[in-house]
């Protein structure tokens, strides 16, 4: 049974009770519409509540249903609240938890709505690249109006039930039980003896609604770049204004379908997926025994260990911060308290907030104050021989037990791990810069790491509010081995005839947040002009000459020292043309014997995210990233890829792995092409087979 049904006195209380968040697939369907007609059959009922848990009253539609059969089956949701408007006995909706989506629209047909003040209330499939299918563009705006309606839909953010107490969404918004209010407000509905409310029936004044439309459609212009539904959602608002009601409802569901069927939408339902999937991580059972983590160490309080410390207090966490020198360790503080001072400017925290996270904050030079600290993170010069000074000093001071990590970018977890005399407790949380910000968390799974250490840092990544992805051991891991094929790549571009400027437009036009060389500028050139020396030290070779290399040979630092591939003003962040870049590039390419060629804006995206797919394709294959879904969310929270694309390894599906094949073969044929342009050979066998990544 997905639903309950009982009377009391003269009221049928219908209860969805399909756990998690009571999804409406056509499972629910067919049961509310069952128990509904139920109730509507016994003449002894005189009115209809429809509830759900005190968590959900229903989260909206099953997202697994979407595009199967499933999904259009009788009743469909519209069918179910056709038959609530038209229900000649009053039909109540009791609201607590989530009301969402399809929940919502559901409720919307009801005649009464009572709410608990801290319910949860959204239309939010616009972040699914769809918009509301079921009357909630038409049904919103005349329950709290055409401008709040547009918030509510455009944004698909959700808002506590006391949010609308003041409009006709709710008849009753309270802080007691709110299936006993909707069975008291049926007895006097029934007594009443006056037909019952249909929102369908609400004529929309036009008074300010006008230019609401207006000003949304010139915010979602200039906002929703390469997203079709937003400027759908607020269309489908305006019919409200001049569409009769029911043209408007198949209006509305036309578009539903349209956007259904858009690449982008296909992308969104992608992206909404991975993130799910990212927690089942192989050799880690469901019901794992976590270690608990209650009192953390950082080890560094240069940037990245202050932005880790910010990240540990957010969540609640006391921190130990140990650095070498009382310099480093007053700027480690004073950068931490600067931050949170901006966000109390900001609005962000309250002065009093602040003070409790900084009362948590023990600042030190004594390693031995590690002591007692359940995790403890490394956060020092990315080096293996300082990382192996601090590895062997926390092997001796922390107690059994305590997990020990490493924010390493790039270096073997495994050499790392085999500092200490408990390897089982070592592995890689890989923040991204400013780590207090930014979702993503690389957890580098070492080869003799326990699966109780891994689901415990799983775990803690959801408590810091980020999304963990599991990756195995090998130079850059998941997100900057990648990262070092892209930026080769525009390198490559910038050798071959490119701008910068060309470039890191191209990239943004197809959706990146920023183009690579204004990211390696905002980064630092320096720090991966030295990855590159150490690589090409371990491999035993010369580094491979790329443009950068000249940069950082006249100091050309990026932003931290005015100038890399831009030059930047004091104090700004503006990357604006500099003559000397031009100047450099120029003479690397007479050194290397380059003749400049025009350079296509297709060629650099081919080129650059092509590159991606294909080292994705490898990582994949070397079992690296359990799924290609993992790769695309790294990419999504970690690198600026546009989420309408999906990630890089969907995009490659959506293009279609043959075409992707074809264009990596081309470049791999040209004379002195580098042989990462060899096409994986995973990505061959799935392309031949008629296959994709996801």
């Amino acid at each position: 049974m997905s639903a309950q049904y009982e009377v009391r006195g003269r009221t049928a209380v219908v209860a969805l009770d399909f756990p998690p968040v009571n999804g409406i697939g056509s499972a629910l369907r067919k049961e509310l519409h069952a128990l509904f007609s139920r109730a509507i059959a016994d003449e002894a009922v005189r009115a209809v509540v429809i509830t759900g848990t005190h968590k959900a009253f229903s989260a909206g539609a099953d997202v697994k249903e979407f595009g199967t059969e499933a999904a259009t089956q009788s009743p469909r949701l519209a069918e179910l609240i056709t038959a609530f408007e038209e229900s000649p006995k009053p039909v109540i909706a009791a609201i607590s938890g989530v009301c969402m989506g399809g929940g919502l629209e559901l409720a919307l047909g009801a005649h009464y709505r009572v709410a608990r003040s801290d319910a949860r209330i959204a239309l939010p499939e616009v972040k699914l690249g769809l918009m509301p299918g079921a009357g909630g563009t038409q049904r919103l705006p005349r329950a709290i109006g055409v401008q709040r309606a547009l918030e509510v839909i455009v944004s698909g953010e959700s808002f506590p039930a006391a949010h609308f107490r003041d409009t006709g969404l709710f008849t009753v918004v309270t802080d007691k039980d709110p299936v006993a209010v909707a069975v008291d407000l049926a007895e006097t509905a029934v007594a009443s003896g006056q037909s019952h409310p249909r929102l369908r029936d609400v004529h929309v004044s036009d008074h300010g609604a006008a230019e609401a439309v207006r000003a949304a459609r010139e915010k979602v212009a200039a906002t929703a770049r390469g997203l079709p539904a937003p400027a759908q959602c607020v269309e489908a608002v305006a019919w409200c204004l001049d569409v009769p009601f029911d043209t408007a409802l198949q209006k509305e569901r036309e578009a539903f379908a349209g956007l259904m069927r858009s690449p982008e939408a296909r992308a969104l339902r992608h992206a909404f997926a991975a993130e799910r999937a990212v927690g089942k991580v192989e050799g880690v059972p469901e019901d794992c025994a976590l270690r608990p983590v209650r009192r953390a160490g950082v080890v560094g309080a240069g940037t990245m260990g202050s932005g880790i410390v910010m990240a540990l207090l957010n969540a609640g966490l006391s921190v130990v911060l140990v650095e070498t020198s009382q310099a480093a360790l007053d700027r480690g503080r004073t950068t931490i308290a600067g931050n949170y001072e901006a966000s109390v400017k900001r609005g962000k925290l309250s002065p009093e907030q602040v003070v409790e996270r900084m009362a948590k904050l023990t600042t030190t030079l004594d390693f031995a104050s590690l002591a007692e600290v359940d995790l403890v993170i490394e956060a020092v010069f990315e080096d293996l021989a300082v990382k192996e000074g601090v590895f062997r000093t926390l092997d001796q001071v922390c107690k059994p037990g305590a997990v020990l990590a490493s924010n390493t970018s790039y270096l073997d977890i495994d050499r790392i791990a085999a500092f200490t005399r408990r390897p089982q407790d070592v592995l890689g949380l890989h923040f991204f810069s400013p780590a207090h910000v930014m979702r993503l968390l690389e957890v580098v799974r070492g080869a003799r790491t326990a699966p109780d250490v891994l689901a415990t840092c799983m775990a803690l990544a959801r408590t810091l509010g980020k999304i963990g992805v599991v990756a195995g051991v090998c130079d850059g891991f998941i997100g900057n081995r990648m990262g070092f094929r892209y930026t080769s790549a525009a390198f490559g571009l910038v050798a071959a005839g490119a701008t910068p400027q060309q470039v890191d437009t191209a990239l943004q036009a197809f959706g990146m947040a920023m183009g690579p060389l204004r990211m390696g500028d905002l980064a630092g050139l320096d720090i991966s002009w030295a990855a590159r020396k150490r690589r090409a030290a371990e491999s035993g070779g010369s580094p491979r000459p790329v443009v950068p290399d000249v940069l950082c040979e006249a100091g050309r630092f990026g932003q931290k020292t005015g100038a890399g591939w831009y030059r930047y003003e004091k104090g700004q962040r503006e990357p604006l043309h500099d003559p000397e870049t031009d100047r450099l590039i120029a003479q690397f390419r007479a050194t290397q014997g380059i003749t400049p060629r025009a350079v296509s804006d297709q060629e650099i995206v081919e080129r650059c995210i092509f590159a991606l797919v294909n080292e994705g394709a490898r990582i994949l294959e070397e079992r690296i990233a359990a799924r290609a879904s993992d790769i695309d969310v790294v990419y999504l929270h970690g690198y600026g890829f546009p989420r309408h694309r999906g990630g890089p390894m969907l995009y490659a599906d959506m293009v279609g792995l043959p075409n992707v094949l074809n264009v990596l073969r081309r470049f791999a044929s040209e004379g002195g092409a580098d042989g990462s342009w060899r096409p994986a050979p995973l990505l061959e066998r799935l392309a031949h087979e008629g296959k994709a990544f996801n």
